[in-house]
């Protein structure tokens, strides 16, 4: 018991690794086929585990992927609980300033990003050579192609506007789009090619009674999508993240960067 304890509440919690994720989408035409995109989501920076050595070190793990579109799934920034320590967030943007992908960095807040600081942060995001995406879409060049890329507020905090924020989108080119709740997901219409959320830290323990009781004390309710690959109308990825909340253990579940390669589904 005393092994099992030490894995769960340091050692796991305190690793860190690359998950690389071949990912068949029912859609995935040009120039969404064979792209490499690094998910990266719930840093929780200044929760237990996550100091700004950890910061620099999934810079450093995420630039070593060489991927093509580096996305972040929210909740980036302080959160000050038990066994924690506050880190300011500049110090915090300008570690994730060294995020680097010829496609670009985008990020959408999490809940424990909304509230009173929510406009710091999107500030420190934007210095960071970052760009927030909440609600909003931008056009990316791939050579002669292009796709979109969307961002929908958090479904708790933020204010998801699905409907306006797709039709901001100007043609028929394909759409990824980012944000950070996965319950998100059934209202995303087929109109977007692939989401990707984080949130629930893949339960932060694989023991199926336990996890699901994690993460309904930390978010209440009923949960659909805990982590991996979903298909409904489209496609869902949900990355498992990196800090914790609520209990700061991990068990069969250790922090992620997930590197995807979207590919073409032949079976669709």
């Amino acid at each position: 018991m005393a092994v099992l304890a030490l894995w769960a509440f340091w050692l796991e919690p305190d690793s860190l690794r690359v998950t690389a994720t071949d990912l068949p989408l029912r859609n995935a035409a040009a120039p969404l086929a064979g792209m490499r995109i690094a998910a990266i989501s719930d840093l929780h920076a200044g929760a237990p585990f996550i100091d700004a050595a950890k910061l620099q070190r999934v810079v450093a793990m995420t630039n070593a992927q060489h991927p093509d579109l580096i996305v972040i799934a929210g909740d980036i920034f302080v959160q000050l609980v038990e066994g924690g320590s506050e880190i300011a967030p500049r110090v915090v943007a300008d570690i994730l300033s060294g995020l680097q992908a010829p496609l670009g960095v985008y990020a959408v807040l999490g809940n424990h990003d909304e509230g009173d600081h929510a406009a710091l942060y999107l500030s420190e995001l934007q210095r960071a050579g970052i760009t927030p995406i909440d609600n909003d879409v931008r056009k990316i060049d791939v050579g002669t192609l292009h796709f979109w890329m969307a961002g929908f507020a958090d479904l708790e905090t933020g204010g998801p506007d699905i409907g306006a924020t797709l039709a901001k989108i100007t043609d028929d080119a394909p759409v990824i789009a980012l944000t950070h709740n996965p319950d998100l997901f059934p209202s995303v219409p087929p109109r977007v090619n692939l989401l990707i959320a984080g949130h629930t830290h893949g339960g932060q323990v694989r023991l199926s009674f336990l996890s699901r009781k994690i993460l309904h004390e930390t978010r209440g309710g009923d949960i659909q999508y805990l982590a991996g690959h979903y298909r409904a109308q489209t496609d869902l990825f949900v990355t498992t993240g990196i800090g914790t909340t609520g209990w700061a253990v991990r068990f069969r579940v250790p922090p992620e960067i997930a590197l995807l390669t979207l590919r073409q589904d032949s079976a669709k």
